[in-house]
This record gives C-alpha cells, structure tokens and sequence, in this order.
C-alpha cells in the first residue's frame, strides 16, 4: 500500500458514522456499481408475459369476447366540459410522457445516476407510471371527443388487467424506496453491498411478478362473471367495481378476491414503508447535526409525499361505498389518480435534485 493510500484510509477512519450517513442521505451516490441492470430484468418481457396470459384467459371466453360490448360513461353528462377537459387531459398526457420518458433518459446518459440504486429504482417507477398512464389515458381522450365511447370485452378486460398489473407494481415499489433509504441511512457503510445489482434487480423484479400475479388472478375471477349485450360503465376507465356492477352472475367471490388482495397489498406496502421511516426517524434524530437532521428530513419528505398521495387515493377508493351517490367521489379520485399521480412522481422524486438538473443542463447546452 502506498503512502497516499495509507493516509486516504486514516482519512476515512476519522469520519463519524453520522457524518457518513449524512453524506450518503444527501448526496445520493453511493458507489454501488449497477452494471446495466435492465440486462437483469427487462420491464418489456413482463408486458409480453402479462400479454400473453391475457390472450390465454380470453380463448376460453370467445362467446363474450364478440358479443359483448362496455360504454363507458366517463364524462358524457357535462357535455360543456368535454373540449376543456380534453385540452387539459392532452396537455397532462404530453408532460407526463416527457417527464417520464425524459427522467429515464437522464438517468441512462448520466453514469452516476445510472450506477445509483435509488436512482435504478427511479427508472422503474418512471416506467410504470408511463404505462399505466398510456394504458388509460389514450381512450379517456377518444372519449371526449367523439361521440361514440363503446370499448370491445377484450379491450376493456386487457385496460383492467394491464391498470392493475402496473398499481400493483408501483405499490411494492414505493416500498422498495423506502427500504432503499432505510439501508442507505440505517447501514451506509454496508449501502453498496446490501444494495448492490443482484438485490436491486430482485427487488424489482418481485414487484413486477406480484403485480403480475395480483392482475392474473383478479382478471381470472373477473373472466368467470358472465356479461351479455351493451353494458354501460359509470366511469372513464375500466375499473372493477364498475364491470362487476353490470355483470349477470354473482360478484361476490371476484368481490371477495379483490377486496382480499387490496387489503393485503397496502397493510403490506404499509408495514414495510411504516417500518423503514420509523428506523429512519430513530436514526436521524441521534445525528449531532441539526443541519444534516433538517436536509435528512427534507430528502425523506420527498418520497413520503408520493406516498401519501399515492396511497390516501387508494385508500379514499377503497373506503368509499359502492352506491350511486358515490359514483361521482369515484371518479373524481380516479382522475386525480390516474391523471395527477403520474405527473407528479417526476417532481417529487427527481426534478428537485441537483444532479438531475445538472445532467439536463449540460444535455441542453451540449445540443445547442
């Protein structure tokens, strides 16, 4: 070992581990080497996976596939509303996709967000929000501007089963994040091992899978109701509770089924998110620093609004009473689910950081 390096170890050994944390909290760039990690666990197999189980699910059912249709309602009783609301959806829908598809586009060119876990898991969540936002939106649209709002069985089917694949996997993947944060600030001498790529590509990879699994199962029990002729849905996309509703046979075990799988997901996602942030909280609060307390506390506060936001809708939906009254409650929280959340998420997570900003300004002063 030579002198320098002896003393660049002595160097290290005199910073307190609350400086450490600090450090890692804040600056976000613990060393642990990702090596194109989307060589691990491509997001585009798992939609050809779901796909394929789709299309597998509807041979059995080719009698309801040609002669059922859905009407959906969404916004038809405020016909003076629709050109509006088509301006804003459609302006909505473009910054969403460039948000998202710009925030991972970032993150590949920069190789120190690109070799980031936090920033890994970032991409991710980017990409699920594209998805379901492109999965739903695009027919909102169609909707509200011509006059004819019908979707086959199979599309309507295939937006559930893909809407839910995608919640399901952002639900585990808000989880994921704050475990991510809990080792980084709990562990941060460990960071780049307990987060190194195989972790990280499994983490993500057991969302995808469960979100999989949830929507497969749902889409099975919801493929078992028997549907005939037009059935019209009183809402803007195809949810459960909406298609049950118009459904010939007894709900109550798809009822049943979903309502177990809800409950489970979020006391789960909760429990693991509740847990990290308490750890997280211990942690911060022994650090001698107010100034590293304030700027740990202003990091976190980041995720905890997404999440916050993310799941006081769903819980809002869920609590929500299956009546006529609360049709309209529904679908406005769905909007803002489906509408606000995705476009929101880019802010929250990354647009307020320093290196992401600095990876778009030399972007933009190199093409210019």
């Amino acid at each position: 070992m030579t002198r320098g390096q002896k003393s660049e170890c002595r160097g290290l050994r005199n910073i307190s581990p609350s400086q450490t944390r600090v450090v890692d909290i804040l600056d976000d760039s613990s060393p642990a080497s990702v090596p194109v990690l989307y060589k691990y666990f491509s997001p585009c197999l798992i939609n050809c996976v779901c796909f394929s189980i789709f299309l597998f699910y509807l041979r059995d059912q080719e009698n309801q596939v040609t002669s059922v249709t859905f009407i959906l309602l969404g916004f038809s009783e405020y016909p003076d509303l629709q050109v509006p609301l088509f301006l804003l959806f459609l302006t909505i829908y473009s910054v969403t996709v460039l948000g998202n598809l710009g925030m991972i586009a970032i993150i590949r060119v920069n190789t120190k967000l690109r070799n980031t876990p936090m920033y890994f898991f970032l991409a991710h969540m980017s990409f699920v929000d594209f998805s379901y936002f492109t999965v739903v939106i695009p027919k909102l649209l169609e909707n509200l501007i011509l006059e004819d709002r019908t979707i086959s069985f199979a599309g309507c089917i295939m937006q559930f089963f893909f809407a839910c694949t995608f919640v399901v996997t952002e639900t585990y993947m808000l989880a994921v994040m704050a475990y991510d944060r809990f080792v980084a600030v709990r562990n941060p001498l460990r960071y780049t091992v307990a987060m190194s790529p195989k972790p990280c590509s499994f983490l993500v990879g057991a969302s995808y899978s469960w979100g999989l699994i949830c929507s497969t199962t749902l889409t099975y029990f919801l493929l078992r109701l028997s549907f005939q002729g037009v059935n019209i849905l009183n809402n803007f996309v195809c949810e459960h509770a909406a298609i049950v509703a118009v459904s010939h046979s007894d709900p109550y075990i798809s009822q049943e089924i979903i309502s177990v799988s809800a409950t489970f997901n979020e006391i789960s996602s909760l429990v693991i998110i509740l847990t990290s942030y308490i750890f997280i909280f211990i942690t911060v609060m022994k650090m001698p620093s107010t100034g590293g307390r304030r700027k740990a506390f202003s990091t976190c506060a980041s995720h905890l609004t997404a999440i916050i936001i993310f799941h006081g809708t769903i819980l809002f939906l869920y609590c929500v009473p299956n009546t006529k009254s609360s049709w309209l409650m529904v679908k406005v929280a769905s909007v803002f689910y489906t509408v606000f959340i995705p476009i929101l998420n880019p802010l929250i997570y990354s647009l307020r950081n320093k290196d992401v900003k600095e990876t778009v300004r030399k972007l933009i002063s190199k093409n210019i």
